[in-house]
């Protein structure tokens, strides 16, 4: 089968904060798993990589037959390795071996683990068929925490986030839309992936996902939201 969108799924070991993290249970199943049942659901449609430094994560995703690249090396692997230079390292790696190169980047990141299949499936619709975008970003409301509503310290003065002078007192529902990356889809041209050396392109779509489908689990509390999602 020919595939023009490759995904990665960048999944290693460490977390600051959980242990192993990505083998932490949510529901009964270890949260790897919820992003690998998705790319075994869209075998059809792309081509999907586990990147990762974890004997415990390959032996996973090789049950799911999910192509891998052998253990992530080691200065892909700390906790300062940027996600870019880690797509980068799988996606030449993979095009090489295969002879190939893809036109699309799907990321999936394994924190996420309640996608929507239609979602995903809206997503590659408007990169491929719509010629306005470069890319398309999962993204969420961002609610009572309106910028609007934000404040910083400086020299020990409370001021308002966005600088104004005043106290924005508008009920929540007449503020401006807001929203904020949701880290659950990240779907970008090669040529843009490349030439901004970014996940988000210069003409991008807001793909607009429901609360459950933005958690991202980032640390304990996350986890009992999702366990009891």
């Amino acid at each position: 089968m020919s595939y023009k969108t490759i995904c990665i799924v960048p999944a290693r070991k460490g977390s600051k904060s959980i242990k192993h993290k990505n083998l932490t249970k949510i529901k009964g199943k270890e949260l790897i798993k919820y992003t690998l049942d998705i790319c075994k659901y869209f075998k059809n449609d792309f081509f999907s990589v586990i990147s990762t430094n974890s004997k415990k994560i390959l032996s996973i995703s090789k049950k799911y037959k999910i192509h891998n690249n052998g253990l992530r090396p080691a200065h892909l692997s700390g906790d300062k390795a940027l996600t870019y230079d880690v797509l980068k390292y799988e996606i030449l790696l993979t095009e090489k071996k295969f002879g190939k190169k893809y036109d699309y980047i799907l990321l999936l990141q394994p924190t996420c683990p309640f996608r929507s299949r239609e979602k995903i499936t809206k997503a590659l619709r408007i990169i491929k068929n719509n010629k306005r975008y470069d890319s398309v970003l999962s993204i969420s409301d961002v609610g009572a925490n309106h910028p609007e509503r934000m404040k910083i310290i400086k020299n020990n003065k409370l001021i308002n986030y966005t600088k104004k002078k005043y106290e924005n007192l508008k009920p929540r529902q007449s503020l401006q839309k807001v929203y904020i990356r949701s880290g659950s889809i990240y779907l970008i041209k090669r040529k843009s992936f490349f030439k901004y050396k970014s996940f988000v392109g210069q003409n991008c779509y807001g793909l607009i996902l429901t609360a459950k489908e933005s958690i991202n689990i980032d640390d304990k509390k996350d986890l009992i939201i999702a366990n009891y999602t």
